[in-house]
């Protein structure tokens, strides 16, 4: 877990425009007042490019790893805990909070992020309660759901976010996150997809299957192609990845997208084009929307 903090640093280090962020820290796996200086200082380091995402992570494996109650119960109780502590850290100040698993008393906080009162929080969703506790909490959400199964989370974040915050506020992000290859040829986008794909399958899946067990959500598709049957990532040329992004926000409603550019055994050359190209012919026909 502690390598995100690493490589993020030094994304900070290495980008002066690219806001960045982890998708997600795991709450339950740290302790909040660590987790909440690491946060502040790599806000400091990137003059406020920072976005938050955490969640309560989906791997009763990780969580016993790490000396953590794998119950689904318990990591959600702790996950709220943390969360509630984390905030109250990067907001400053003094502070104590009591809870059943995460308890702090007098705390001074002497570090803050650069953005203030904290920077932008980020929520990974998978069913509408999680869509309906993000919103209440001022959180963003982003979801790997196909658009079909995405597109009451999406109404429901932005119904309760406005219940919550107001009416006129703007109802913060709704995203959806697809796996996207971009390449000259329809042939060669499908070829480093699938090639790319099979590896992050199987290495998504080794901790699992090496104790005999599934992820929380089941097993993902074993060959992109099923990815995109799914309509959860597609591949080809710019025209058609533009078509394709177009037609899953309209399904879904969501106001962000994310794309998953690099996976798998895809080679920095193939992954970099593939940005290149989807920066230069598909990005600025969804920005016009």
């Amino acid at each position: 877990m502690l390598f995100r903090s690493v490589y993020l640093s030094a994304v900070a280090q290495r980008s002066k425009r690219l806001r960045f962020g982890p998708m997600v820290f795991c709450l339950p796996l740290y302790h909040p007042l660590r987790i909440a200086e690491e946060i502040c200082m790599l806000d400091q380091m990137s003059g406020g490019r920072f976005d938050l995402g955490v969640g309560r992570g989906i791997s009763p494996l990780e969580s016993r790893s790490y000396g953590e109650s794998p119950e689904k119960e318990v990591t959600q109780e702790v996950y709220v805990e943390s969360l509630a502590i984390l905030k109250k850290a990067m907001e400053g100040g003094k502070f104590s909070h009591a809870g059943k698993h995460r308890s702090v008393e007098d705390v001074e906080m002497t570090i803050g992020p650069a953005q203030k009162p904290h920077p932008p929080l980020w929520m990974g969703v998978q069913t509408v309660a999680n869509a309906e506790f993000a919103a209440r909490n001022g959180m963003s959400m982003l979801s790997l759901l196909s658009a079909p199964q995405l597109r009451d989370k999406v109404e429901r974040h932005r119904e309760v976010w406005r219940a919550t915050h107001g009416a006129s506020t703007a109802p913060g992000k709704q995203g959806v996150g697809l796996f996207i290859v971009v390449a000259e040829t329809e042939g060669k986008a499908k070829e480093i997809a699938n090639r790319a794909y099979r590896k992050w399958h199987e290495s998504f899946h080794y901790l699992y299957h090496l104790h005999g067990r599934k992820p929380m959500w089941g097993d993902r598709p074993p060959e992109f192609s099923i990815v995109e049957d799914e309509v959860r990532g597609v591949a080809g040329t710019p025209d058609t990845v533009l078509t394709f992004v177009k037609q899953r926000v309209a399904e879904c409603g969501a106001n962000y997208v994310t794309g998953q550019f690099a996976f798998g055994d895809m080679t920095r050359a193939e992954a970099l084009r593939s940005v290149e190209l989807f920066g230069r012919d598909v990005l600025p026909a969804l920005k016009a929307m």
